[in-house]
């Protein structure tokens, strides 16, 4: 490899970040062939597609195990491993738990120079002490393209668990990050990001959301995830389904990073965000005024998102203004669940 100009990693990845995952069209039924779990102590296992799984140790311990990597969504190795360690991370933190340590994945080419992987890991060392914890080891293995993330271990009490099934008619959703990852990090793979928002966006997904979910988790939280490959109504459909409710999300409330809206106006967008919108076909109603684009926008896949939470309509203010105080990137109410029902959403433009 000419290592004569500075290698970008994007050009060696065919897809980028959390849009690289297999869509939930391919995973679900996958999922619905494993037999079932009997474990008692599995308190979150893999039938409502939650972020992380939770075992309970005892009365008042339980651990938190998620996974997660992916292809360079960036250009730079610190970069990539600074994004790849926030992302898996945020499965933690969308539990209601706090990271205890965790595990290098690699993937990695003989063509590379070590140099570029030793800045990868350096950048996820970066990440995992700014949540308080250490990276303890991990495995590698050689590879076409880079591959980097984290095996994640937290803790959480049994009873404080934060899944994704226990939305009630009448709470609201409230988002802490914007959206548009996906597309900002296909526009600068491809060579098309005009305004460099590629900056913004890696300020974005490199922003832990350890403080969204501290402040979180002193409200009601009835239900909570986060925002990555699945897009915010991928996410959502996993929340409604698993709680057995109906949503309508209000697209004029969704925050989005200003270039994506721009960007995907010009057509751009990334595989994983067009397979999002196919599949979501069956479970989202959009009214008259929703554009092809804010569609696309809202099936977006993140990488390294923010966390979605269902709370009592009550609180939404409590909320929101104690996340601004904490200077989380957003605070948004975006939507409301509904009522009972088998998981579809409704989206509008604007608070009905």
């Amino acid at each position: 490899m000419n290592t004569s100009e500075p290698i970008r990693l994007t050009k060696l990845a065919k897809r980028a970040g959390c849009a690289a995952k297999h869509p939930p069209g391919f995973l679900l039924p996958l999922l619905g062939l494993l037999p079932p779990i009997t474990d008692p102590n599995v308190l979150v296992g893999s039938s409502t597609a939650d972020d992380a799984a939770i075992y309970k140790m005892s009365d008042d311990l339980a651990l938190v195990l998620t996974t997660d990597f992916f292809t360079p969504i960036v250009d730079g190795p610190r970069d990539f491993g600074r994004v790849a360690a926030a992302n898996a991370l945020s499965d933690v933190y969308a539990m209601g738990g706090k990271p205890l340590s965790a595990l290098s994945i690699v993937g990695f080419p003989d063509a590379l120079p070590a140099a570029i992987l030793g800045e990868i890991l350096a950048g996820a060392a970066e990440i995992a002490a700014e949540a308080g914890i250490a990276i303890v080891g991990g495995h590698t293995i050689k590879s076409e393209e880079p591959i980097f993330g984290l095996a994640a271990v937290g803790t959480v009490h049994p009873n404080r668990v934060l899944s994704n099934a226990g939305a009630k008619p009448g709470d609201v959703l409230v988002l802490t990050k914007p959206l548009g990852l996906g597309i900002i990090s296909t526009a600068a793979k491809n060579d098309q990001d005009a305004k460099s928002a590629i900056t913004e966006a890696i300020r974005v997904m490199t922003t832990l959301n350890r403080v969204a979910a501290e402040v979180l988790t002193r409200f009601e939280v009835r239900a909570l995830t986060d925002v990555t490959g699945f897009g915010l109504l991928g996410h959502l459909r996993n929340v409604t389904a698993a709680s057995a409710v109906t949503a309508e999300v209000w697209a004029d409330r969704v925050p989005v990073l200003n270039a994506a809206r721009e960007y995907v106006s010009a057509g751009i967008a990334p595989g994983g965000t067009r397979a999002n919108a196919k599949f979501l076909a069956d479970w989202v109603e959009y009214a008259s005024g929703v554009s092809p684009e804010q569609q696309l926008l809202l099936c977006d896949a993140q990488t390294s998102g923010g966390l979605l939470a269902a709370v009592p309509e009550a609180i939404a203010d409590d909320v929101t203004r104690a996340l601004s105080a904490a200077g989380t990137l957003a605070n948004a109410v975006v939507g409301k669940i509904t009522g009972p029902g088998a998981g579809r959403i409704r989206v509008t433009p604007g608070r009905s």
